[in-house]
C-alpha cells in the first residue's frame, strides 16, 4: 500500500501531458517516451475502456476532440497538450481538422497549457524547395497542406495572447507502431515482403522521418531550460534522408535479404492504378495530391534543432527499417537468420542513438 501512494503522489509532482490521438503513430510513441521520462500521461479517447488495457500506465479519459468541452475537462491540470489527432484514412480532413485544432487553443489558452504540434511538409510548395528552413515561406499547393498551414497559423495567432506553441516539423513517418504512412504503402503490413513498391523518382531525394527519433526530439525539447525563449517555435528535423530516392526501398531489401535469406524485387508503385481508383478512394486521392512531393527533392534543414539540443536523436537506417517491419509483421522474430549487425529484443525503441 505504501508503495502504490508513494508511486501515485510521484505521478501527481510530474510535470503532466494531455494527448490527443495517443492511439496513433506520432502521438503514441511521444506518450510512451514522455511516460518513461517521469511525465504523467492524460489520454482523451473516445472509447478509454477499448484501449486503456494496451497502454495500462496512462491516465484514460473518455471524450473527444470534437468536443471542446472534453478537451478543456481533460487539459485541467496539464503542462502540455500534445496535440497528434487526425481523422483516420484522411477522411473529413476539411471538416474537423481545424475544429480540432481551436478546442486544443481554447482549452491551452484557460488552462496555460503549452500545445506541441508535430508538423509535416504538406505546408510548403516547391518554391521553398530543395532544402526546407523552419522559417521558409508556406505556400502549400494542396488543400490538405493548407488546412496545416492555417492550424500553424492559429497557433501562431494564439501565442499573441498568451498561448504557448511548439511546432516539430519531420519527413514522411516510418516506425513499429506507425500506421497510415508511405511505408506501408511500400511493403505491406502482416506479409512476407517479397516486393517493394517504390514511389519516387530516381535521383529525386526524399525525406523520411523514424517515430521513435521523432518522439525524442520532442522530448528534448520540452526537458529544455527554455525560460525566454518564444512564445511560439518552430523545428525540423533532419531524420533520414534518402538523396538517391531508393535508399529507403534498398534498406528494406536489405535488411529482409539479411533475416531470411530472401531479397525482395524493387518495383514501381502503381501510380496509374492509384489515379485511376483516387475518385472512388479518399487515401488514393489523398496520395495522388500529394505526389508531387516524390518528384521533387525536399530536404530539411536541422540547424535550429542542433543548437536548442546540440544534437538530433537518430537511429541508423537499418535498426530503424528492422524496427518496423517486426513491428508491422513483415518479418517475425522468430525463424530469421541471425545477423550480428542488427539487434533483437524490445524493438519498440531499437538502436536509438544520437547525431548532430
Amino acid at each position: 500500500m505504501t508503495m502504490t501512494t508513494t508511486n501515485q503522489d510521484a505521478d501527481r509532482r510530474a510535470r503532466t501531458v494531455l494527448v490527443l490521438g495517443a492511439t496513433g503513430g506520432v502521438g503514441g510513441e511521444t506518450a510512451r517516451q514522455l511516460r518513461a521520462a517521469g511525465w504523467h500521461v492524460r489520454a482523451l479517447h473516445r472509447d478509454p475502456a477499448r484501449v486503456a488495457a494496451a497502454e495500462p500506465r496512462f491516465e484514460w479519459i473518455a471524450g473527444d476532440a470534437m468536443h471542446a468541452a472534453d478537451v478543456l475537462a481533460a487539459a485541467r491540470g496539464v503542462d502540455v497538450i500534445l496535440h497528434a489527432v487526425n481523422p483516420p484514412g484522411y477522411r473529413r480532413w476539411a471538416e474537423v481538422v481545424l475544429p480540432m485544432m481551436d478546442n486544443t487553443i481554447a482549452a491551452a489558452r484557460a488552462t496555460g497549457a503549452r500545445v506541441v504540434l508535430p508538423g509535416t511538409v504538406y505546408n510548403f510548395g516547391p518554391d521553398a524547395f530543395p532544402t526546407l528552413r523552419d522559417d521558409a515561406p508556406q505556400r502549400p499547393v494542396t488543400r490538405k497542406g493548407a488546412i496545416r498551414v492555417e492550424m500553424e497559423r492559429r497557433l501562431e495567432h494564439a501565442a499573441a495572447q498568451g498561448v504557448r506553441g511548439l511546432v516539430v516539423r519531420a519527413g514522411d513517418f516510418f516506425g513499429p507502431r506507425a500506421a497510415n504512412n508511405w511505408f506501408a504503402a511500400i511493403v505491406k503490413p502482416g506479409v512476407p515482403a517479397t516486393v517493394i513498391r517504390h514511389p519516387g523518382s530516381e535521383g529525386v531525394g526524399h525525406q523520411w522521418a523514424y517515430l521513435p527519433d521523432v518522439a525524442a526530439t520532442i522530448v528534448g525539447l520540452l526537458a529544455r531550460d527554455d525560460e525566454g525563449a518564444p512564445a511560439f517555435e518552430r523545428f525540423h528535423m533532419e531524420g533520414h534522408w534518402d538523396a538517391t530516392g531508393r535508399e529507403m526501398a534498398e534498406a528494406i531489401r536489405r535488411v529482409v535479404a539479411a533475416r531470411t535469406g530472401r531479397a525482395p524485387r524493387i518495383a514501381r508503385f502503381p501510380w496509374a492504378l492509384a489515379m485511376i481508383a483516387s475518385p472512388f478512394v479518399t487515401l488514393f486521392r489523398e496520395l495522388r495530391e500529394m505526389r508531387y512531393l516524390w518528384r521533387l527533392p525536399l530536404r530539411m534543414d536541422n540547424a535550429k534543432l542542433v543548437k536548442a539540443l546540440g544534437r538530433e536523436p537518430h537511429t541508423p537506417l537499418d535498426e530503424a527499417v528492422f524496427a518496423t517491419l517486426v513491428g508491422q509483421g513483415v518479418l517475425s522474430g522468430s525463424g530469421l537468420r541471425p545477423d550480428p549487425g542488427i539487434p533483437s529484443g524490445d524493438l519498440s525503441n531499437a538502436g536509438v542513438s544520437s547525431k548532430s
